[in-house]
C-alpha cells in the first residue's frame, strides 16, 4: 500500500527587491503552509519577522524542528535543500536574502 499524498497550502513568497546582486523576498506561513522541496543556489541570510517553529524536511527523510525568533538573524550557505512547513497553529514569516555573487 503507498503512502497517501499530502496537500498543504503554499507558503506566500513575496519578492520585495531583486537586482543583479541580491533577491530579498518575504515568506508569510500560515498554519499549515509549507515551501514544497527547493534547492538555495545562492548563500542567504534569514531576517525573522515574527517568532515561530518551522518544521524543516530534509534530504533522506530527516525531519527537524527549528525556532525563530523575531530580528534575530541567520545565514546559510548555498546548496541547503529542504521543504519548510509550518505544523503549528499561529503564523510566522521571515525575509530571506539571497546573495547572487555566492552561488552553490
Amino acid at each position: 500500500m503507498s503512502e497517501p499524498l499530502r496537500c498543504r497550502i503554499p507558503a506566500t513568497a513575496t519578492v520585495q527587491a531583486d537586482d543583479a546582486t541580491s533577491r530579498v523576498t518575504r515568506w508569510d506561513f500560515p498554519p499549515g503552509a509549507e515551501t514544497g522541496w527547493h534547492r538555495h543556489g545562492w548563500a542567504y541570510l534569514v531576517v525573522p519577522v515574527t517568532d515561530g517553529t518551522m518544521t524543516l524536511e530534509e534530504p533522506g527523510g530527516a525531519t527537524r524542528q527549528a525556532t525563530i525568533t523575531a530580528g534575530v538573524s541567520y545565514t546559510r550557505p548555498p546548496g541547503v535543500e529542504h521543504n519548510v512547513i509550518n505544523e503549528g497553529t499561529v503564523p510566522f514569516s521571515f525575509v530571506e536574502i539571497e546573495f547572487k555573487a555566492h552561488p552553490g
